[in-house]
């Protein structure tokens, strides 16, 4: 690999969502604010929402470092369950032994007895599902009624929701409106601006130990924005493969022909997807018009 010859300590932009890697953008910090805010409030629900590679789950990874010894939380990664599926990952996650328990009604007893008591320790318990677009809305609705557990003067559970903008069109219907109704913060992640592109790179290669100069061009990084348009993941992809090919030259630095050639490598397969389906579309078409001008 290029570590040697970059003198790196390890690998600047892999996918892994790495929070040595965290970089305080602008964009990026106010949301990690809103949520330590938030949660310190003490209610509701709050909705951080995100485009595909926007960096929702380096943030949700971030939030649960950063979160006090006096919070305990519960990670769902993968929320694609069922309303009982749900509600056994947070027993799970509150270590809760539910193993042969199939009553549902026994089970939210036992979730309500263990959040007492951890209220009464001076824990506090956020549930954090990451992916949220991903719950049926009868897992939502799940959601929301666990949020009901709580004593005469506070919540016993809060709930952080990170999702792809589906998730706000979920939350539209009118079947979710109590749900819409107890969102008390929501942030919507924005995408990397050329400004900030330049403090994503030198932050991702300085915590990755590099201690040479500027190893991408002014030129590449333009290039590098137009074609990644300030999405994190596909600037992270359009790096490793532009240091890849850099390596494999044997030069230093980044230029805008290396970038051209690690953006080239990965479009064409998007380029080609596309393509297909435009042909198939079309194909239908000539179909359905032959069938009309038949009949």
């Amino acid at each position: 690999m290029y570590l040697d010859h970059f003198k790196l300590i390890e690998l600047p932009f892999t996918l892994t969502p790495n929070v040595d890697f965290f970089c305080q953008l602008k964009g990026h910090q106010e949301a990690l604010n809103i949520l330590l805010f938030s949660l310190r409030s003490g209610e509701g629900f709050i909705k951080i929402i995100g485009e595909v590679g926007s960096g929702k789950t380096l943030l949700c990874r971030k939030l649960l470092q950063m979160l006090d010894n006096d919070i305990m939380t519960a990670y769902i990664p993968n929320p694609d369950l069922t309303p009982y599926e749900l509600r056994k990952a947070l027993a799970r996650e509150l270590s809760v032994d539910s193993v042969n328990l199939s009553d549902q009604h026994e089970l939210l007893t036992l979730i309500n007895n263990k959040l007492l008591e951890l209220h009464r320790a001076g824990k506090r318990v956020v549930l954090l599902i990451d992916e949220a677009q991903a719950l049926s809305l009868s897992s939502l609705e799940a959601v929301r009624l666990l949020t009901n557990l709580e004593t005469e003067k506070t919540k016993l559970l809060q709930v952080v929701l990170f999702g792809q903008p589906e998730l706000d069109d979920r939350l539209k219907q009118p079947n979710l409106r109590q749900l819409q109704q107890r969102i008390t913060f929501s942030y919507y992640l924005p995408f990397l601006t050329r400004e900030d592109l330049d403090v994503y790179l030198f932050h991702r290669l300085a915590a990755a130990g590099t201690t040479l100069g500027a190893l991408f061009t002014k030129q590449s990084k333009d290039l590098l924005f137009r074609a990644s348009r300030g999405v994190p993941r596909l600037i992270n992809i359009f790096c490793h493969k532009a240091l890849l090919v850099a390596y494999g030259k044997g030069v230093m630095q980044i230029t805008p022909e290396i970038m051209q050639n690690a953006i080239h490598d990965t479009i064409p397969i998007v380029s080609r997807k596309v393509s297909f389906f435009a042909y198939t579309v079309l194909g239908l078409l000539v179909i359905v018009g032959m069938f009309f001008a038949i009949y």
